[in-house]
C-alpha cells in the first residue's frame, strides 16, 4: 500500500509531504509524492513557482525541480508526475489523482489545502475534490509547519 501526497510546492504542500512521511511509518507503507502538470501550460506552472517570467515552459525542468523539493524534505519517497491536457479543469487533475490512488491500493492521502473539505468547494479547489473519496482516509493540511526548512533533510 501507499500513502499519496498531491505536490505542488508550495508551503501546503510541503508540509502535507512532511505529514505523510510521518504517517507512512506508521502505516508501514511507501510514500509517493504526486505532481500533475497540465502539458504545455507555461501560465499555470508561473502560477505555481515552476517557473520564472523569462522560463519557456520546459516540462523536463519543472519535474526535476520538483523531485528535488521532494528529495529535500522526504529522501525516501518516490516522485511521479502525470502529464494532463494543456488546458486541463481542476476537476480533470484531481480525477487523475484519484484514479492513480485507487490503482496504487492507497492507504492514505496527505492534501495541503486552504480550501480542501469545506462543505462549499470554489472550482479551483483540486484538494478538494480529492477528498471526496471513500476508499482511503484522507488528512487536509491547512497550516503550514512553522520551521519547515526545505533546503534540509526534514524528519
Amino acid at each position: 500500500m501507499v500513502v499519496i501526497v498531491p505536490f505542488d510546492g508550495s508551503t501546503l504542500s510541503k508540509s502535507a509531504l512532511l505529514h505523510g512521511l510521518r504517517a507512512s511509518g506508521l502505516y508501514q507503507d511507501d510514500l509517493l509524492a504526486v505532481t500533475v502538470i497540465p502539458d504545455r501550460n507555461a501560465g499555470y506552472a508561473r502560477e505555481n513557482g515552476w517557473l520564472t517570467d523569462e522560463e519557456e515552459f520546459d516540462k523536463e525542468l519543472i519535474v526535476s525541480r520538483l523531485r528535488q523539493q521532494v528529495a529535500q524534505i522526504a529522501p525516501e519517497a518516490e516522485f511521479k508526475h502525470i502529464t494532463v491536457d494543456r488546458y486541463a479543469t481542476s476537476g480533470t487533475i484531481s480525477s487523475r489523482i484519484r484514479r492513480l490512488a485507487r490503482d496504487l491500493d492507497t492507504s492514505a492521502i496527505f492534501i495541503g489545502s486552504e480550501n480542501a473539505g469545506h462543505s462549499f468547494l470554489g472550482p479551483e479547489s483540486v484538494g478538494g475534490r480529492v477528498a471526496y473519496e471513500n476508499a482511503y482516509d484522507i488528512a487536509i493540511i491547512r497550516n503550514p509547519i512553522p520551521e519547515i526548512d526545505c533546503d534540509k533533510q526534514t524528519t
